[in-house]
């Protein structure tokens, strides 16, 4: 019965064009089908390696759905090489692209990928483990104010944390002037694991970013802990304030910064181009990587419940995947995607991706297609997993072409042959 349910769910994703009714999601926006591919066959599921563990999933196409392949013939080509650790990326208004280095410069890359030269004047990072400068974004107002948010890890004379901080890039590109902290994901802690580090704007202009619970047992439980930053989505305004309107304003046992939580280590968010809906990613420890479609104030489990087990292979807590009251992932991974940046489609160059959601591979070694419908997964497909590439954050050019960065320096044009 699962399987044909499995079926019957990417051939009505697959088999069927965009059909132009919109229904409701539990956060009360409308979610429209996902433009179909013309290849309308049915595929095994993607992942054929054995289970870390023998969970059941909550829900039917919760992991492993039936495969995706795209019909538009495609190519990833690098543009680029020489690039120093890069974790974050985004499109400049001029087609160019700002692009963070893990050990702490900011580089632009041309649309044809030259790259220029480092760009002066950040605060100094913590590269160490898995901190260093990490995801970037740029202000709404960019082409009139040239302003730029970034986070990184930030030391501190408790130990390190998640930081924000915020500059103006120079006219003439060399450095960001007037660099300045304006958020610290306290408590600080003497560890160079789960960062977290992914940030955007909102449509309301409001800053969103991830934090990690920082990985070790001690820091673990903080990620439930409304009272601490780590192990959290946070909304915060250009300042570092907390943003009008978080679902935990007024309350004095919650810090008011705070969006969601339950996280372990987010590295991936995006905002649905249609929904405005906010989608994440994030590690889980052996097995149970997550897709999450985040909701205001909801908790979404870790370590109370989780689909993945302890790298030495105890269970994680009690062991549970499912309790009342904690939200379950849209879809989850064993073995692992490491997944870390992701993006939506919106281009017109390869029509069936449209709406689609691309996550960054590392340990897995690819970029993974991801079909939606309805806010349930349908499809997966895998991209450029013959690369060999730990593909580290991904954005849509200003050209309707995705671009991707590599740990190992690559930056990778993908588009229509």
């Amino acid at each position: 019965m699962k399987t044909k349910l499995t079926l019957s769910l990417l051939m009505i994703s697959l088999g069927l064009t965009a059909c132009n009714s919109k229904h409701a999601g539990p956060n009360g926006s409308a979610d429209s089908s996902a433009t179909a591919p013309t290849d309308t066959t049915s595929y095994p599921p993607v992942e054929t390696q054995k289970a870390n563990t023998d969970y059941k999933p909550a829900f039917a196409g919760q992991t492993r759905i039936a495969g995706a392949k795209t019909a538009t013939p495609y190519e990833g080509k690098v543009i680029a090489e020489g690039l120093k650790s890069p974790w974050g990326i985004t499109a400049l208004p001029d087609g160019r692209f700002l692009i963070t280095e893990k050990e702490g410069s900011l580089r632009i890359a041309a649309a044809d990928g030259k790259l220029g030269e480092p760009i002066k004047g950040l605060p100094p990072v913590n590269a160490s483990g898995q901190g260093g400068l990490l995801g970037i974004t740029l202000d709404p107002d960019f082409t009139s104010n040239r302003m730029v948010y970034w986070v990184f890890s930030d030391n501190t004379p408790s130990g390190t944390l998640t930081a924000v901080g915020k500059g103006k890039l120079a006219a003439d590109e060399k450095s960001v002037e007037g660099a300045k902290v304006i958020y610290q994901a306290t408590p600080a802690h003497k560890g160079n694991l789960h960062y977290g580090g992914r940030i955007l704007f909102d449509k309301d202009g409001n800053l969103i970013f991830s934090t990690g619970e920082r990985s070790d047992l001690v820091t673990r439980p903080l990620a439930q802990d409304l009272q601490a930053a780590l192990g959290k989505i946070l909304r915060i305004t250009k300042d570092g304030q907390p943003a009008p309107g978080n679902p935990f304003a007024g309350q004095g046992n919650a810090r008011p910064e705070i969006y969601s939580y339950g996280h372990r280590n987010p590295q991936g968010l995006a905002l649905h181009p249609e929904t405005g809906d906010l989608w994440e990613t994030e590690f889980g420890p052996r097995g149970g990587d997550e897709l999450n479609r985040i909701v205001t104030g909801k908790n979404y489990g870790w370590p109370t419940i989780t689909y993945g087990i302890e790298y030495k292979g105890d269970k994680v807590g009690e062991g549970i995947q499912q309790k009342e009251g904690l939200e379950q992932p849209v879809y989850y991974w064993d073995p692992v995607l490491s997944p870390s940046g992701i993006a939506f489609y919106t281009g017109q160059n390869i029509p069936e991706w449209k709406n689609n959601l691309f996550i960054c591979g590392l340990s897995s070694t690819h970029i993974a297609r991801i079909i939606l419908k309805d806010n349930k997964v349908v499809g997966e497909e895998r991209l450029l997993a013959g690369e060999g590439q730990r593909f580290r954050d991904i954005t849509q050019g200003k050209d309707g072409a995705l671009y991707a960065i590599t740990d190992m320096g690559r930056l990778y044009k993908i588009d229509k042959k």
